[in-house]
């Protein structure tokens, strides 16, 4: 399996970085860090990061088509304004699962955003659900017993949504209605082995079909093919390496954020770039993210 090499393009600590997003009209990537309650903006061609911090944990990061960011936080759907750092919330799902919280999220290419729930102690509990969320009052839940929901994305031709399952150890695919955004038959696409040191993290699509899926633990990402067969990965200085997303003007550069949560000191000094941002050029490019459409 070929393997390249990603450096690291902003040093950063980060307790725990997530859902990295690339803007095609600003130039820039969005991520957050979710223990520090930041959003967050990367820009390539200064090297600087920006970040708004916010009065709640924020676990996703969308763009949204009428301006501004979509967010998932502890428990709501939220929208936020960049330029006055207004934070509005929206629906909380889950009022009766106090111990739950969101995880990462992602929009369809209808705008769609597609979310899911955790458990915010007990991460290997079934307590979690997947949301599909059109806008206020528009929250639709799509799956129950998930057990750390995590990343999703779609097929060029929107007939398979992928989502990660973290601590069942598996990525799964669905068939999907674009028309109708309704998900069935799922499947197993890439499990992993629980005593394998690694776990499936966030994940994005490129424009050749291939899921390139973050494996927190062991340092990579890893390209794998429509079959679920492993055909290249990426490596990088940090173990928490959590998701990935492509950007740049022709989306030919994979960015990928990582995380320092449960690392003990003895660790952090064997990582010293652990909550980094890394980037490489992978020799394919990605496909553009739909915005929220609301």
């Amino acid at each position: 399996m070929n393997t390249i090499t990603a450096e690291c393009i902003w040093k950063d600590d980060s307790i725990v970085g997530e859902s990295p997003i690339w803007c095609p009209t600003m130039g820039m990537l969005h991520w957050v860090d979710i223990r520090r309650n930041r959003v967050q903006r990367f820009d390539p061609r200064t090297g600087h990061n920006t970040f708004i911090a916010i009065d709640d944990i924020v676990t996703s990061v969308n763009l949204r088509r009428g301006g501004g960011l979509v967010l998932t936080l502890r428990k709501a759907f939220a929208f936020m304004d960049w330029s006055s750092g207004t934070v509005t919330r929206a629906d909380n799902p889950e009022a009766d699962k106090p111990d739950n919280r969101f995880n990462d999220a992602k929009c369809d290419r209808a705008g769609r955003l597609w979310a899911g729930t955790m458990g915010d102690q007990e991460w290997m509990a079934p307590s979690g659900s997947l949301y599909r969320f059109e806008g206020a009052g528009q929250v639709a839940r799509k799956r129950e017993q998930v057990i750390c929901s995590n990343g999703t994305g779609w097929s060029p031709d929107n007939r398979t949504m992928y989502h990660t399952e973290s601590f069942r150890y598996g990525v799964f695919a669905y068939d999907f209605d674009l028309a109708s955004g309704e998900i069935a038959n799922r499947r197993p696409f890439v499990m992993l082995d629980p005593k394998g040191g690694e776990f499936p993290d966030g994940l994005t699509v490129d424009a050749q079909g291939f899921v390139w899926s973050a494996h927190v633990g062991g340092g990579r990402i890893v390209r794998y093919d429509p079959s679920g067969k492993p055909e290249r990965e990426v490596r990088f200085a940090a173990s928490r390496g959590t998701s990935c997303a492509f950007g740049g003007p022709n989306l030919s550069t994979l960015y990928i954020s990582s995380a320092r949560e449960t690392l003990k000191p003895d660790d952090l000094l064997r990582e010293p770039l652990a909550g980094s941002l890394f980037a490489c050029e992978p020799g394919v490019t990605g496909l553009p993210e739909t915005p929220f459409a609301r």
